[in-house]
């Protein structure tokens, strides 16, 4: 059916009707275009009068309720409510975003101000703290936090006369702020005897440190600095909601509906009443004024914005109205004209004009409306009403026709037949009344059935049948007029309906997700003329489907701007617009419908308008008929990166285990080994689900990572260094425009990038703390100042980074399905792309967040999954390669053009300076021109083609290329298969690195006499390496199946080989070719050792809890071990060749002997006493000390031991790899730890001569080869690091007064016995005044998550004002004795030359003058200062910083304090 695809039409918001005039203050402004810019539900409007049109910012997710305006008047700041609100900067001409602020606020934001230049902005929370933010807003950051007040604040303002000084005021306070450096200190005003101590709704900043603030009893109170200085009583008659400053004075504007202007000095100049004047009414309420030269702007309680010219203050010009206060259900259309109807629990129906956008007609009822219709011929209009009556007006001048009432419970749904003869009630108790139009509205007939109550009503064309929807979900039809109930299908499929508004039934069962029983959709309606069905939903949305729509899960685009439930929705009568009406935010809008034949001229005029509509997510769902995923990009976004144990979950994990090691560490341990080692070499590279991460250097080296390791390769000198930085998988790297530096990205609980050089290898600079469990892509920006990193968490996160200072600069949700890559545009440094699953998006920085713009695919392409991209020869152009082999050439937004590339996904793309290179999942790397019109050469990557000088060998022609890059007459490729190949523009290929495919590795053994290993893996191969310095693959072989051990014979000529079907074979060390092979078993091979000497038998052990032995030279199975519990980990051969001793799954160590595999048992005594030829256990005495305090945890994979019987080497789950002095008994020995593979190291070995060690990653696929450093000649190295699991009181560095203060808790503690005996009760526990939300029921601390209806400030009027107090004589500090120096170092300094001495006591700071013995204090701390220091720079004298301690129960900055001391 058509609906797998959304339909290619549009809706474009034309009109909004409605202001939010409850709950809300100042939020009506003039623009300096000398527009009018305001906000209703979920959108900012910009409103001019002289052309009457409205522009739209549409980029908040729910109810604004703030709102301020930037002092040049053309960039607006508001602010929503919601889980995570956030601030939107936004420029009122473009209506495009300037700046996001967020991850501050919680709840919303109840109040904003821009400073005097509008550089910084303060906003208010609605938090249980109030918190005050400011930020600077262009860059996004937040500069200082403070919690503003125990209860709510209504109005905050900047000081414009003094800098860094602020004002805000609410429920009985009024606080005076100043900002230093980061914080924001605040102080109370003061009351005194002036004026009642009360509720303080709005302020203005005047000279000479004047505050004039409106309160709740009318009066305008008048402070100079913190103090009250003069009230001026009875300014208002009721609570004075909203004051205006501009150059003429002061308008305030109250509950009596009055408007008053004041001059500079706030002197009465004049009063407006608009309760008198033609528009006004009884109760009329101001919300908001503005005054602008002799023009009053006035919002109102009930939604109206009118515009007064002072001259003729009489007649104020109304130029908006809405629906007041409660819910909004009732809509209807017009059957003949553009008009539509809307009636709310404000009792009044209204009827606008949706060709004028004007209410032509309104009329107040007795009760609340719930639902309006509108007879076929226009002339009667019916209203239900909440108290179960409706009542018929005549649409033309709303005179009453009939009022009935039949039923107690609301009425939901009314509907006229199309013939106009009957009128069906539905009401909610479940029950339809059928009514005769002729016959003065009689009862006619009932439709009875509905077991809950009647949501929707729809007729049939030839009025004979009515269909109904109740809440329950269930669809009924009955017969007219009698209603009687039909059931039979053949009956119900030959209906033809007139309308189609119900939410079930076969023809709408598309709007339904797939797998959910919902009942979210309030509202549909079909148009079956544009086959295009509109809903309304719970969550704000307006969405279009195909109609009809017949399959679950449809697809559909979608647009936002109601901020909550959307009631209603209809087309209007001739389908020309859309009317939606919001429940809560009572707005109407209306939509224009732009059907698939416009919208190509409609995209050329605006196409921010009509593509990023809803600056939604997905404003079009993705189309199902794509093909299916490519299996290996299929693969690839199954892999999650998510461990059960991070690295950085340790140190609380052994915090844990802390009461196992108070018994361990009684007992002597041993100490680390002498010895050493360092990574030499790791063959390997990460390609299998990674591209675009290999690179040249300035310097002609080559960069890539592999396990958690950064390499830089010497291809002349076949030499690596390495970054170690990392502690986990890296997942992506990229290399700054002057290819010095390096950006890494890893796995992570709280994941990081490093910036590193590549010349030193060392770190410079490490970002984290915004992404989760991984970073998949970075990119530098092309001044190389900027990142952009994108994480795995579930919304793929897009972070933009001031990488230099470790700042956040920008942040947004990239997308639900995986991001592959993010490139930053070079030309324009804040623009970039992502590209994904089905996924091509464009984004924009703006300030703290980014603004995102799903690409335009018309009718060129399909909605592919994107692999890699890349900007162009402009800012404009990008390309992109698809899974299914071809190149998207993209301008701006829109797709312009696709070029079949490759067969198969194209994996990896590198823009050069005059064309592009592509490479694919075919194996085959293409040069194109700059436009991608000609392909200009094609390398095919091929076994034949490999140079002599290359480092290994090519497994199969053609592998899946992941990665490309080009310099010093080169192309370097990296392939799915771990191998990186340097193609010569001539054709020659030469092999450099390359590793095992995907698979876990697990087999590994070092030749008895020569520097090589043997490995295999679960990529069914078995490869020879080479450990000299020549660093290659020698050999590889392909096996039937993937393998899991290997081991070579005593005289190296023969190498064992397990399988993982149960079988193994026996090849030629140096050809690799079968000699014998096994299949005794059938479960994985996990163990395979010659018996040492002659290698006479062969100890083959498996999963199934069984070790074979074989006579080597007649190929015989000679004996069986049996009495293991679990599957075998780990078997050695004493030295004689006679005993066996087995690790098993079950932590048991075995011994059997050999050949025929009798169970021995042998006291721990003796078996230190035989002699092993070699040791790869990880169990028994001697190496009780392996075991981390976190051994349920975690486990030991691996061990060997040198041949000399001093260092063992182990392999961990973690990723570790440790050296132990051997033996390592007792528990938690000391050791030597490397990092560098990234999880399971799966076996470690020591070649024949000690002098390397070899690892192998499990996950990583990767082989590494470390050095062995022994102790007498290495000098000490950076990336040693000796430590243990634990530190016992034996090691050292522990005194008396060191263990004191290292156990001192700063938490306060409450005396546990009174000093003295008090009298009277304490300030905490006396009984205080019942604060607003209280007095209304609203418990602090249990706000609701989403705060929709914020305390209303007209419930304050009775304010009980508190008895005047006798004011308080100051007491001054004048002298401190005492001196912290118990728990403090260095806290004593001199200044002024050794005049005066700077320490601290308490709280305070003390200046102490040596001659004189006065003291001055720094009192603004408040509580113990522990550490002080005093700035030595000549350019800041005497200033000094102190640090206290703060019980943290805000998201306070640390309090660090920063004073000049004169």
């Amino acid at each position: 059916m058509a609906a797998r695809s959304a339909p290619s039409c549009h809706l474009r918001l034309e009109w909004v009707y409605g202001y939010r005039g409850h709950q809300c203050r100042n939020n009506l402004y003039y623009t300096a275009a000398k527009e009018i810019v305001y906000f209703v539900a979920g959108v900012g409007v910009v409103y001019s009068p002289r052309e009457h049109r409205q522009k739209f910012y549409r980029g908040h997710s729910d109810d604004i309720i703030s709102l301020a305006l930037h002092p040049e008047r053309v960039l607006v700041a508001t602010g929503q409510v919601g889980k995570e609100p956030y601030i939107c900067v936004w420029d009122s001409y473009t209506v495009q975003t300037v700046s996001v602020l967020k991850d501050v606020h919680t709840h919303g934001i109840a109040c904003l101000a821009f400073d005097v230049d509008g550089q910084r902005l303060v906003s208010v929370g609605l938090d249980s703290k109030n918190a005050v933010c400011v930020w600077d807003w262009k860059r996004g950051r937040m500069l200082s936090m403070a919690p503003g007040h125990t209860d709510r604040i209504f109005d905050i303002s900047w000081d414009l006369y003094q800098p860094n000084k602020l004002v805000s005021c609410g429920v009985k306070h009024i606080k005076f702020w100043s900002l230093c450096g980061n914080a924001l200190t605040p102080k109370r005003g003061v009351f005194g005897k002036t004026g009642d101590l009360q509720t303080i709704l709005c302020l203005a900043c005047a000279r000479d440190e004047l505050t004039y603030s409106g309160a709740l009893n009318g009066d305008i109170y008048v402070w100079k600095g913190i103090n009250l200085i003069r009230t001026i009583q009875g300014a208002h008659t009721a609570g004075i909601f909203s004051m205006n400053a501009c150059e003429e004075g002061f308008a305030t504007g109250g509950r009596d509906g009055c408007i008053r202007l004041w001059d500079l000095t706030f002197k009465p100049i004049t009063v407006i009443d608009l309760r008198e004047t033609d528009q006004g009414y009884k109760g009329l309420s101001v919300r908001s004024v503005c005054w602008r030269g002799d023009h009053i702007l006035v919002g109102t309680q009930d939604s109206e914005i009118f515009e007064i010219v002072v001259h003729e203050r009489n007649k104020p010009f109304l130029i908006m109205q809405g629906h007041c206060e409660g819910e909004l259900w009732a809509l209807a259309v017009h059957p003949t004209k553009p008009l539509a109807v809307t009636g709310s629990d404000d009792r009044s129906v209204r009827i606008w004009s949706l060709v004028d956008h004007a209410l032509i007609a309104r009329c107040n009822m007795e009760e609340p409306i719930r639902c309006a219709a509108v007879n076929v011929d226009g002339i009667h209009l019916a209203l239900g009403m909440k108290d179960g009556s409706f009542t018929v007006l005549r649409v033309r001048d709303m005179t009453e026709v009939v009022h009935i009432k039949d039923r107690k419970e609301a009425i939901h749904e009314l509907k006229y037949s199309p013939d106009g003869t009957y009128l069906a009630v539905g009401c909610n108790d479940g029950s339809v009344d059928i009514y005769g139009v002729a016959q003065r509205y009689k009862k006619v007939g009932e439709c009875v059935g509905s077991l809950s109550f009647i949501t929707h009503l729809d007729w049939s064309s030839d009025s004979k049948y009515l269909q109904t929807n109740d809440g329950s979900g269930r669809r009924r039809l009955y017969r007219m007029p009698g209603g009687k109930e039909v059931t039979s299908k053949e009956e119900i499929k030959a209906v033809h309906w007139a309308s189609w508004t119900c939410v079930s039934g076969l023809e709408v069962n598309g709007i339904w997700p797939k797998y959910s029983d919902t009942n979210d959709i309030n509202s549909v309606d079909g148009n079956c003329v544009g086959q295009v069905l509109v809903t309304a939903d719970d969550y704000g949305v307006v969405k279009l489907f195909r109609y009809p729509c017949l399959r679950k899960g449809a697809k559909f685009r979608k647009y936002i701007g109601h901020s909550a439930h959307v009631t209603n929705v209809r087309w209007s009568h001739d389908y020309q617009w859309v009317i939606s009406i919001g429940g809560a935010d009572h707005s109407v809008f209306q939509w224009k419908f732009i059907p698939e034949r416009k919208l190509k001229d409609a995209l050329h005029i605006a196409p921010q308008e009509s593509l990023a509509e809803s600056n939604s997510d997905e404003s079009d769902s993705d189309l199902s008929d794509v093909p299916e995923l490519d299996s290996e990009i299929e693969q690839e976004t199954q892999l999650t990166y998510h461990r059960q144990v991070y690295k950085e979950d340790l140190p609380q994990l052994k915090e844990q285990c802390k009461e196992k090691q108070k018994s361990a560490t009684s007992k002597r341990r041993e100490r680390a080994p002498g010895n050493s080692i360092r990574l030499h070499f790791i063959h390997g590279y990460r390609g299998y689900d990674c591209r675009s991460n290999l690179f040249y250097t300035q310097i002609g080296e080559i960069v890539y990572h592999v396990a958690a390791v950064g390499v830089i390769y010497n291809r002349q000198q076949n030499t690596q260094r390495f970054y170690l930085g990392h502690d986990d998988d890296i997942l992506c790297l990229a290399i700054h425009p002057l290819k010095d530096y390096v950006a890494t990205g890893q796995v992570g609980r709280d994941p990081s990038i490093h910036v590193w050089d590549t010349e030193t290898v060392k770190p410079l600079s490490i970002l984290k703390g915004y992404h989760q469990y991984g970073v998949c892509a970075v990119d530098f920006s092309a001044d190389g100042k900027r990142l952009a990193s994108v994480g795995i968490d579930d919304s793929h996160t897009i972070v933009l980074w001031d990488w230099k200072k470790g700042e956040k600069l920008s942040v947004a949700r990239g997308s639900k399905d995986k991001i592959f890559v993010v490139k930053m545009n070079p030309y324009v440094p804040d623009k970039l792309i992502t590209a994904g699953i089905k996924h091509m998006k464009f984004w924009r920085r703006a300030g703290g967040g980014l603004i995102g713009r799903k690409g335009y695919i018309g009718t060129l392409g399909k909605n592919d999954t994107m692999m890699c991209a890349v900007y162009g020869w402009t800012e404009e152009m990008a390309f992109s390669g698809t899974s299914t082999g071809d190149v998207c050439i993209w301008r701006d937004i829109f797709l312009v053009k696709t070029v079949k590339a490759h067969d198969g996904p194209v994996f990896s793309m590198h823009a050069l300076e005059k064309g592009f290179v592509t490479g694919g999942k075919d194996g085959v790397v293409a040069l194109w021109d700059d436009s991608f019109e000609r392909c200009l050469k094609t390398y095919a990557i091929k076994r034949a083609d490999l140079a002599p000088g290359s480092k290994g060998l090519l497994l199969e022609d053609n592998p899946s290329i992941r990665a490309i890059s080009l310099g010093h007459g080169h192309i370097l490729v990296g392939t799915k298969n771990g191998e990186i190949l340097e193609v010569d523009k001539s054709g020659p290929i030469t092999l450099l690195v390359q590793g095992h495919m995907e698979g876990e590795v697990w087999g590994l053994a070092t030749h008895p006499y020569l520097p090589i290993c043997a490995t295999v893996s679960d990529d069914k191969t078995l490869r020879i390496w080479d450990l000299s310095p020549s660093h290659c693959m020698l050999a590889v072989r392909k096996l039937k199946k993937g393998g899991r051990c290997c081991c070579f014979s005593p005289d190296g000529k023969a190498l064992a080989v397990g399988l993982n079907d149960g079988s193994f074979l026996m090849a030629n060390a140096d050809t690799l070719e079968d000699l014998v092979s096994f299949h005794h078993r059938k479960d994985i091979i996990s163990d395979i050792q010659f018996s040492p000497g002659s290698g006479k038998y062969l100890a083959v052990a498996s999963h199934d809890s069984f070790i074979d032995i074989y006579n080597v030279v007649s190929s015989k199975r000679v004996g069986t071990c049996k009495g293991a519990t679990s599957h075998i980990t780990h078997i050695d051969w004493d030295t004689r060749g006679k005993l066996l001793q087995v690790n098993t799954g079950a932590k048991e160590q075995l011994f059997f002997e050999a050949p025929r595999g009798k169970k021995q048992t042998i006291p721990s005594v003796e078996v230190e006493k035989i002699s092993w030829a070699s040791w790869t256990s990880v169990l028994g005495l001697c190496c009780e000390g392996i075991w981390p305090i976190i051994g349920e945890v975690t486990d030991v994979t691996a061990s060997c031991l040198t041949s000399d019987k001093m260092v063992l080497a182990t392999g961990d789950d973690l990723g570790f790899v440790k050296l132990f002095r051997y033996p390592a008994k007792g528990k938690f020995a000391k050791f030597k730890k490397y990092v560098a593979h990234s999880t399971h190291v799966t076996n470690v070995r020591w070649t024949y001569d000690d002098s390397m060690l070899v690892t192998l990653g499990g996950a990583d696929m990767s082989l590494m080869v470390w050095t062995n450093e022994m102790e007498s000649y290495r000098e000490k190295k950076s990336c040693d690091s000796e430590e243990s699991d634990i530190d016992s009181e034996e090691d050292g560095g522990y005194d008396s007064d060191v263990t004191r203060e290292n156990e001192i808790s700063y938490t306060i503690r409450a005396l546990s016995t009174n000093i003295r005996p008090m009298l009277g009760v304490k300030p905490h526990l006396q009984q205080k005044e019942p604060s607003v939300d209280e007095r209304q029921g609203v418990v602090r601390g249990s706000r609701p998550p989403v705060s929709r209806a914020p305390p209303q400030p007209e419930k304050l009027q009775s304010n009980n004002v508190g008895k005047k107090k006798r004011p308080i004589e100051d007491l001054v500090l004048e002298l401190a004795f005492g001196y912290r120096g118990r728990d403090c170092r260095n806290n004593v300094h001199y200044l002024n030359d050794g005049d005066d001495i700077i320490y601290h006591t308490a709280s305070v700071g003390i200046l102490h003058n040596v001659a004189t013995g006065t003291q001055s204090f720094y009192q603004e701390h408040n509580d113990d200062i522990l550490c002080l220091t005093v700035n030595q720079h000549p350019k800041f004298i005497n200033i000094v910083a102190t640090g206290q301690v703060i019980q943290q129960t805000c998201q306070l900055l640390p309090h660090l304090c920063t004073s000049g001391m004169q």
